[in-house]
């Protein structure tokens, strides 16, 4: 993979699992219940090494990042790496002494809205979880700190992404960005048949784009689905070009992105869970700059292939012209694990 721009690389950073809710839709199953969270010391290492692989991005998500107590500190290694920081908040715990500690480190806030407040109230498993967001809304336009809203496409909430794009509008947010669905963690089990379909897919871009062209330039409207006419005209947008020779004197970026830190400090590939099998090992074990050199010789080629194959099943002739890459491929690859005896991976 070789975006053209840093700012598409991106390392996205789940240091902890802890959470003061427990949503309905968490791929990382988090909750108030955990307490696992990565060293500091550790994760700032790790940041300096990816900024080094050319990384432009550190997001961070979770769990909530705001109960992570070292994250004033990651932060500011990010900057020093040359990384761009976004932290991803259901925004109950936005307060003034967080916003204080946010401002001048934090390039972007998302803060969560899946729907109108009963659906977000109902989703985030508290009745108070709505009003308690956006309670904090002027402190965050009075902090100066760039927001986003960030809303879970389900396949039966299409019809309020109408009402989120104006509360997005009316809160002066600059983003909204819709995710579909992922059918990991605790949505597996809490939202059977929720993941969108092709079919809403594509209802759910015509709606993007009517959105955008409605609110113009006062909202970017941004919907992770990939056209897939776009992806055969220009595959080295997620499949790495060439024979892979030169794999192991590429940096880390150009080959991968997202990656993905997790809570216990497995690094893999695209999303949180990838399957382990394309892991490029932990943290715990050795720092990333070694995982990645490990990973380039002995990993990315098994990577390459998974990748390549499903491109190839993805731009074929379908009736419906959007994908969802990052969870078809891991999709993907655990059915792949699951049919392939396991290879031992670096660290």
């Amino acid at each position: 993979m070789d975006p053209t721009s840093a700012s598409l690389r991106i390392l996205q950073i789940h240091p902890s699992r802890r959470c003061n809710l427990r949503c309905l839709h968490c791929y990382s199953s988090s909750s108030p219940d955990e307490r696992e969270e990565l060293d500091c010391a550790l994760l700032g290492q790790a940041l300096i090494d990816a900024g080094a692989e050319g990384y432009g991005v550190a997001s961070f998500s979770g769990g909530e990042p705001l109960l992570y107590r070292s994250l004033p500190e990651v932060l500011d290694r990010s900057h020093e790496a040359g990384l761009i920081t976004t932290v991803t908040s259901n925004g109950m715990l936005l307060d003034e002494r967080r916003l204080d500690m946010l401002r001048g480190r934090l390039d972007l806030l998302a803060i969560s809205l899946d729907g109108v407040p009963a659906s977000h109230d109902r989703m985030r498993g508290s009745a108070r979880a709505f009003a308690a967001m956006t309670s904090h809304l002027r402190g965050v336009r009075k902090s100066g700190i760039p927001f986003g809203f960030i809303f879970t496409l389900r396949q039966s909430n299409l019809h309020e992404l109408d009402w989120v794009a104006r509360f997005a509008l009316e809160a002066e947010a600059r983003l909204l960005q819709i995710h579909p669905l992922e059918t990991a963690g605790r949505a597996i089990e809490q939202l059977p048949g929720q993941r969108p379909d092709e079919i809403e897919a594509a209802f759910a871009y015509l709606e993007a784009a009517r959105i955008q062209n409605m609110v113009g330039d006062r909202l970017v409207i941004q919907l992770d689905l990939l056209n897939r006419d776009l992806l055969r005209q220009d595959p080295g947008f997620v499949v790495a070009e060439g024979e892979g020779n030169d794999d192991v004197a590429q940096r880390l970026a150009n080959l991968v992105s997202p990656l993905v830190i997790e809570a216990d400090g497995t690094v893999v590939p695209l999303e949180y869970g990838f399957a382990r099998e394309y892991a490029l090992g932990n943290l715990h074990a050795t720092r990333l700059s070694q995982l990645a050199t490990s990973w380039r010789r002995q990993g990315y080629r098994a990577f390459r292939t998974l990748c390549r194959r499903v491109f190839a099943e993805e731009t074929v002739p379908h009736e419906f012209p959007f994908v969802n890459w990052y969870e078809t491929v891991t999709s993907a690859a655990t059915v792949a694990t699951a049919t392939t005896p396991a290879t031992c991976m670096p660290g």
